[in-house]
Order: C-alpha cells, then structure tokens, then sequence
C-alpha cells in the first residue's frame, strides 16, 4: 500500500486525535495558569487583608488618641467652668450675706423710727387734745366778746357781717378799679407809644395827594357858537347826548363853557370825553353821537383795565384774577366822601405795608387786602348788603386767601370774629380817611353826628353836660361829682365810647373825656 493511500485512509483519525491532544494540553495549561492566577489573588487579598488590619488598627489607636484629648478637653473646660461658678456662687453668697446686714440694720433703723414715731404721734395726741380745750375756751371767750359787742353796739351779728362785708366790697373794688387804672394807664402809655411810632412812621413813609371829588365837569368850547350845533335842531342833539351817556348837560350864558353834571363818575367822563371829541370832529348829529359814545365806552373799560394793572404793579402784587384787577380799576370811577376810592385804596394798601413790616408780618398780604379792602364799592347799587361783606365773598369766590379775605370783610366790624387783618385794614383806613383834606362832608350830616354824639353820652346816668368839639373828634362829658366818683367816671368813658362804636358811623377816631369836679363852697360872714 502507497503512502498516499495509507495518508488517505489514517488522515481523518491522526487529525482527529491531534485535535483531541490539543484541547487536552489547553484544558490543562487552561487549569495551570488558572491556579496560578489564583494563587497570586489569593496571595494579593491576604495582603491587603493584612494591609487594611495594620491601617484598621492605627485608625483605632489615632481615635483612641483624639478621643482621649477631648476626653481630657472637655474635662480641663468643665473643671474651669465648675471653677468659675464656684466662684460666682462664693461671690453671690457674700453680696447675698452683706443684704442681709444691711436689712437688718435698716430694719432696726426702722424699728427705732417706728418707735420713735409712735411717742411723737402720742405727744400730737396730747397736744391736739390741749388744742382742743384751748380751742374750745376760746370759741367760749369769742361767743362772750361777740354777746357784749352786740350789747354796746346794738348790731346782732348778721348786721354786723352785713355792714363788714359791705364795707370790705367797697374797698376790694375801689383797689380793683385803682390797680385796673393804674395798669391800663401804664398799659395804654406803651401802646400809645408803640402804636403812636408806628402809625406816624407810616403815615411819614406814604405821602399821597388829597383831592375832593366833584360832580360837575366843565368842558371849554372854540366859540360861543359850538353851542348851537351842540343843543341842534329843536335841541335833538343835545336830547340824544344825555340819553347815550345818562348825565345832564348844561348850557347856560357863561362863554366859551359848557357844565356836565352826573354823580356816576364813569358817565361823566364818557360824556366828557365824547363831547370833546365830538367838538374837534365838528360833525354833531344823533347818529355820530351815538357812534362816538359807543367808541368811548370801550375806551373807558380799557383805560378801566389799565388803572387796575397799574395798581396792581405799583404794589408789586401778583396773581390776582383778571375780574378783580377789573374791579381795582372801575375804584378810579368810585368815590367815598369826596375821596377817591382807587387812590384811597393804594394809600390803604402802602400804610398796611409798612405797618406789617414794623410788626413783622407778610408785607405782600398786607398790601393785597389793603387794595381790595373797598372793592366791594366796585360794585352797581343792585348788589345787597354792606362792601365789606360784599368784598369779602367776591375775594372769597376769585381764591384770596383767608388773610385778605379777612382784612376786607372785617374792617367795619360787620363780623362776629375779629382777627389781627381786620384791625390793620381798619387802622390803615381811617388814617386815610381822617387825614385833613381827604374826605369831605355835608353840614347836615356833620350836625346830624354831632347831636347823636352827645345824646349817646346824655343817656347815661350822672352825666350833666355833654359838649362835642373838634368837629366830633372828642367828646366831652361832665358828669355830677355826687354821683360818679373817680372810679365810676372811669368806666363811664370806656361804656360811652363802646356804644359809640357800636351804634355810629364816622371817619377817624373820637376821644371820649369824662371830667368830674368837685367844688366846695363857704360864705364867710
């Protein structure tokens, strides 16, 4: 058999227990090295084993360590705290032990004040009772004097507390009404003094001119023959003048003039104007009359309008409503006694500034309510009721404030309150009023206050003659000496001129001077 055959035939089984050699040598190196893996794992565990119990072991020894060092810690901060609270204790017990010596001392103190307050209170009770005998024997002797005064004197006691108390009265309100003189003698001196100083500085300070209004202007003509065309045709002309403006005109045989007459100032002077300009145009007749009245109307308004921005900007006031800037300038077309009203105002205005200033108080305010202290007189008569409450409620409606509204409704003393910018309007006003030359009045109505003065003082009791001199600045009233004494002619002149105050109308101030005199007469024979 040939190699090749043997090959063919033996091939698959030497393949496969070649293979089958293979895998057994594989198992077993497969084992070998299993094993020693194994081993050297086993070998390796042991000694981390052995590693980590030295580390476990010196952990233990390092906590046992720290463990005694807190131990000892803790001890050492125990042993301190004990220490110091032994010795707060210790403090403690002294301050508590010296307490102690204290109270007892102060309660033996107190024992021995106790004490000796109840023999005080015992001797007291001694005394009180020796008082009250005394008091007692006394009240006795005091009933026996007061039975023998009334047996010399005849007076029971009623009477006689009577008479005692009268007599005390007398002398209380004679002191009173003295120490009230005295006081107000030395009060009014200061005042008068103070007041005097202020109000002639004022008046020194503001200086205006005084000049009487009239109700008549005079116009001055070219030619005596200006009147004709000024009368026309059967006298239409001068009919249609007086119905456009509403005054009387005139025309009489004095030459080169003719007189407007109108108690409305503003018509007066629309008729002024007017027929000024009528006699320069030189065409007069009733339809150019009534153009040309009509064209100075609203010039008048204008020149209304400028006189209370003027106003207004000379006191150096500010943001007063358009209405009552208007106001301010128809007081140019006002008058009160004779006086301008829009002059009379500015000078009220400027004495209350200066006033306000001396005194320390808001000089703008003062110069606001002076200003618009009248324009309630702006106002047609149709308006009801008195100027200053009729001015009040306007500066109440345009936004014054309470100040202004104040010294304009309360400077005639139409008000139940009365404050600090009433009296200074009223103050101011009547030294405006009353300076000579400023007002003018009718005789009648001067006669009328003179005699209305002095029946004021006639109807008080004990007044025997009244005179009323310097044109009714002061009133003199005598009195009878046997009625009125000192002290109740005192308090005469202060009732006199209160119902003065109350019951009249009049321009400036009136002194009220009571004189008593006592004359004693004896014949020698």
């Amino acid at each position: 058999m040939s190699v090749s055959e043997i090959l063919k035939n033996h091939l698959p089984w030497a393949f496969l227990l070649t293979l089958t050699s293979g895998l057994w040598l594989g198992y077993a190196l497969r084992s070998w090295l299993g094993r020693l893996r194994r081993g050297k794992a086993e070998k390796a565990a042991e000694e981390i084993l052995q590693e980590a119990a030295l580390q476990a072991q010196t952990r233990r020894k390092e906590a046992e360590v720290a463990a005694k060092e807190e131990f000892f810690k803790a001890r050492s901060e125990f042993e301190k705290e004990t220490k110091e609270r032994r010795q707060e204790i210790s403090n403690l017990e002294k301050r508590v032990i010296q307490k102690e010596e204290m109270l007892e001392k102060k309660l033996e103190g107190l024992d021995r004040k106790e004490n000796d307050f109840r023999a005080k209170e015992k001797s007291l009770k001694t005394k009180d009772e020796e008082i009250e005998a005394k008091k007692k024997e006394w009240e006795a002797l005091i009933e026996k004097e007061g039975l023998q005064l009334q047996d010399l004197s005849g007076l029971s006691r009623d009477e006689a507390r009577h008479q005692l108390l009268s007599k005390i009265q007398e002398e209380v309100q004679h002191e009173a009404a003295l120490a009230i003189r005295q006081a107000e003698a030395r009060l009014q001196e200061e005042v008068d003094r103070k007041a005097g100083w202020m109000i002639v500085n004022a008046m020194q300070r503001c200086v205006m001119e005084h000049t009487q209004e009239a109700t008549v202007t005079t116009v001055s003509l070219p030619n005596d023959d200006m009147k004709g065309k000024i009368i026309g045709r059967d006298g239409r002309n001068i009919r249609t003048f007086e119905a456009a403006t509403g005054v009387d005109l005139t025309i009489d045989d004095t030459p080169e003039t003719v007189v407007i007459s109108a108690f409305d100032m503003v018509r007066r002077e629309i008729a002024r104007l007017s027929l000024e300009q009528l006699i320069r145009d030189g065409r007069i007749h009733p339809a150019r009359i009534e153009e040309v009245v009509a064209k100075v109307k609203k010039e008048i308004e204008e020149t209304i309008r400028q006189a209370g921005e003027k106003a207004v900007f000379e006191l150096g006031l500010t943001a007063l409503h358009p209405e009552v800037v208007k106001l301010v300038g128809r007081l140019k077309y006002r008058t009160s006694y004779g006086q301008n009203v829009l002059d009379h105002s500015k000078e009220v205005a400027w004495l209350m500034g200066v006033m306000a200033s001396e005194m320390g108080m808001d000089v703008k305010l003062a110069r606001r309510a002076g200003l618009l202290h009248d324009i309630g007189k702006a106002l047609s008569h149709e308006e009801e009721g008195s100027h200053a409450l009729i001015g009040g409620d306007l500066a109440r409606k345009y936004g014054e404030s309470p100040e202004v509204i104040a010294g304009i409704a309360e400077h005639h003393g139409e008000t139940e309150e009365q404050t600090v910018w009433g009296i200074f309007t009223q103050v101011a006003d009547a030294i405006s009023a009353g300076r000579p030359g400023a007002r003018s009045d009718t005789v009648g109505n001067y006669l009328q206050r003179l005699n209305q003065l002095e029946e004021i003082a006639n109807s008080f009791p004990g007044v025997e003659k009244t005179y009323a001199i310097q044109a009714g600045r002061e009133l003199r009233v005598m009195v009878k000496p046997g009625e009125v004494n000192d002290d109740a002619a005192l308090l005469l002149s202060r009732n006199i001129a209160q119902k003065i105050q109350g019951s009249l109308q009049y321009p400036g101030v009136v002194k009220v001077t009571v004189i008593r005199e006592t004359r004693a007469v004896e014949f020698a024979r």
